[in-house]
């Protein structure tokens, strides 16, 4: 992409009305864009991450099985009902419309019933089990209160996944599955030495569950955590019982703030018992069938990034999920700088890496500011000083380290340190 064509523009002061940080620079970068609070649009530089994000999910959740549908937002009250969900005074959030013949819909905040009505035309036999059914969807929740930026929005893309067993033996092999896949989604898109497993309530679908929460202090949840282990237990259950039963030391435990960047639920069997949903076991009975819920916001994950890891200067993105790989900053516009940089767009384009090359006729000193404020792993300057010597600065955004790359040299160092993160 050249930045000349990129229609989005970064913005020198903060938007007014936005209070939280991760929305505040997601806003003057171009990622995103405002529409209400708690509603907002993704723009080019922004849906490159989220779509990052969401191929990384994706590709976790299918090595443990998982495979992807797409479901309607829009929901029937009858299964809600069933299910003693559709009443407002039972769950608080809900957005609710009305057909041109005054049928009342809803608009999906999650789908757990759901998709255990769609389970029971296509589970029938113990020969149909286990089953893991995923999606990438929007979410509506009628928040009370929206001032978290991206990472608490009325309209949301989530990735919800489902699991569907023959016994509670079964459920919780894959429960722990999937624990593992989400540590290494989290690792993958760089807040994996930030976020922790924590003991937590399961609400509505039972007596347990486990939060991964992100250390921050823009966060809305508070932890206890045990620094040395790395074990923690979520505030709202923490009682001595509770943290006896997790195997913790209460002495031991630090408070901490936190972002829920994720969420996994062993339903167990409630759902199937709520809604019938039966399947024929090996001895030629009726047994209900096992459900687990795995929960991921892929917004409020980008959000948490740019809390998180941002720095005085702006966003600074993990390589894996980063808009592009290298930022190309042209100075100067000589003919030899022009051709040169030019020539480099192209050349790094066919080695597979992805460029955004800043061919803007503005001062160099708007041309850093931007890039440090956009975040881009790593940024590549071309100057008629540095086209005169033959060695380029290829500077790492997040170290700030500046490294001097000869001519020859150049395609080759960009792509060792991609290939070395497995990304070309």
């Amino acid at each position: 992409m050249r930045q000349s064509l990129l229609f989005t523009k970064t913005r020198k002061e903060s938007p007014k009305d936005e209070v939280s940080k991760n929305a505040d620079l997601l806003i003057r970068a171009g990622f995103i864009h405002k529409e209400m609070a708690g509603v907002y649009d993704y723009l080019p530089l922004g849906l490159r991450v989220l779509k990052k994000i969401e191929q990384v999910i994706r590709e976790e959740m299918n090595e443990i099985g998982g495979q992807e549908i797409e479901m309607a937002s829009l929901q029937d009250p009858e299964i809600w009902k069933k299910a003693d969900k559709w009443d407002d005074e039972k769950v608080d959030v809900w957005f609710k419309t009305k057909l041109k013949n005054d049928t009342e819909l809803g608009l999906a905040f999650s789908h757990e019933e759901v998709i255990a009505e769609m389970l029971k035309g296509h589970i029938v036999s113990y020969k149909d089990l286990p089953r893991a059914i995923y999606q990438f969807q929007t979410k509506f929740r009628n928040e009370l209160r929206a001032k978290s930026g991206i990472m608490r929005g009325r309209e949301f893309i989530m990735k919800d996944m489902y699991s569907f067993s023959r016994s509670k033996e079964e459920l919780y092999k894959f429960y722990e599955k999937a624990k593992l896949a989400y540590a290494k989604v989290f690792d993958r898109v760089g807040l994996g030495e930030h976020t922790y497993v924590t003991a937590a309530s399961g609400g509505v679908f039972g007596e347990k569950s486990h939060e991964f929460q992100t250390l921050s202090e823009a966060g809305e949840d508070t932890i206890y955590l045990d620094e040395q282990t790395g074990e923690a237990i979520n505030q709202e259950i923490y009682t001595d019982e509770k943290i006896e039963e997790a195997g913790l030391q209460k002495d031991k435990l630090v408070e901490k703030k936190s972002i829920e960047v994720g969420n996994i639920f062993p339903i167990e069997d409630l759902v199937a018992k709520k809604i019938d949903f039966m399947f024929t076991n090996e001895n030629g009975k009726q047994s209900p069938v096992y459900m687990g819920s795995y929960g991921i916001g892929l917004g409020r994950v980008m959000g948490t990034i740019a809390e998180v890891l941002s720095d005085d200067k702006g966003l600074v993105w993990p390589t894996e999920i980063a808009p592009f790989h290298v930022h190309l900053v042209r100075l100067g516009e000589e003919e030899q700088v022009i051709s040169v940089a030019d020539e480099y767009y192209e050349l790094l384009k066919t080695h597979g890496i992805e460029v955004l090359y800043d061919d803007r006729d503005v001062r160099p000193g708007e041309k850093f500011n931007d890039s440090d404020l956009i975040g881009i792993p790593m940024r590549l300057v071309v100057s008629a000083k540095a086209v005169s010597a033959g060695e380029y600065e290829l500077i790492d955004r997040q170290s700030g380290k500046t490294m001097g790359v000869t001519e020859s040299a150049l395609t080759d160092e960009i792509r060792s340190s991609l290939t070395k993160k497995r990304l070309i």
